[in-house]
C-alpha cells in the first residue's frame, strides 16, 4: 500500500461503520470509489466534490453538502482495488480517520465498508465522552454511512446518479 505520512490512531476514537453488499464485481465497486469526483455521483448527501489532487496517496477534494458544510478530504493511503484510507474535517478544524475498503465475496459480489474514528467530542475527557458517542453521534454517524454505503450500491448496480436524500434527510448533511 502507497503510503503518505501516517499519523497514529488517536486510542480513544470510537469507530462507526457500516457496510454494504453490493451486487458487482469488486472491480466495478472500485471503478465507482476511485473516480475523481465520484462523490457528486454516488452520494446521497453531495452536493459537489471538487478534487484538488488525484488520485492515490496524496490526493485531496472536498465535499460540499446539501447543508450547506463543506469538508476537506486528504487521502493518507490508497490500495489500487482495495480501499483507501483518508482524513476529513471542516478546514482549519479536528479531522476524522476514514477507511474505505472493498470485500470481494465471489465474481459477482462484493462488500463496501466505511469507518470513521470520529474527531468530535475530542476535547472533553474520555469518561464524559461516552454516553454523547453512543446515544448521540454514533447513532446519526451510522445512519450516514447507511446512507453513503446504499449510494453507492445504488450507482454500481444501475449506472445512475442516486437521488439527493435518496434514503431520507440527514439533520447533519441534508
Amino acid at each position: 500500500m502507497e503510503s503518505a505520512t501516517k499519523k497514529p490512531t488517536s486510542p480513544f476514537r470510537w469507530p462507526v461503520s457500516a457496510e454494504q453488499e453490493i451486487a458487482a464485481p469488486a472491480a466495478d465497486v472500485w471503478s465507482a470509489i476511485s473516480q475523481p469526483g465520484n462523490l457528486e455521483q454516488c452520494h446521497p448527501f453531495c452536493a459537489s466534490n471538487p478534487v484538488h489532487s488525484w488520485p492515490g496517496a496524496d490526493s485531496r477534494d472536498e465535499i460540499h453538502y446539501l447543508s450547506g458544510w463543506m469538508y476537506e478530504r486528504r487521502f493518507r493511503e490508497w490500495s489500487e482495488g482495495v480501499g483507501y484510507d483518508l482524513e476529513i474535517g471542516r478546514p482549519g478544524g479536528g479531522k476524522s480517520e476514514v477507511s474505505w475498503r472493498i470485500t470481494p465475496l465471489d465474481d459477482g459480489r462484493s462488500t463496501l465498508r466505511i469507518e470513521v474514528r470520529p474527531d468530535a467530542l475530542q476535547n472533553m475527557p474520555v469518561v464524559i465522552r461516552w454516553a454523547p458517542h453512543v446515544f448521540k453521534l454514533q447513532p446519526l454517524l451510522r445512519s450516514y454511512l447507511d446512507s453513503v454505503v446504499r449510494g453507492f450500491d445504488w450507482y454500481v448496480t444501475r449506472g445512475e446518479r442516486v437521488p439527493r436524500n435518496a434514503f431520507g434527510k440527514h439533520p447533519w448533511f441534508s
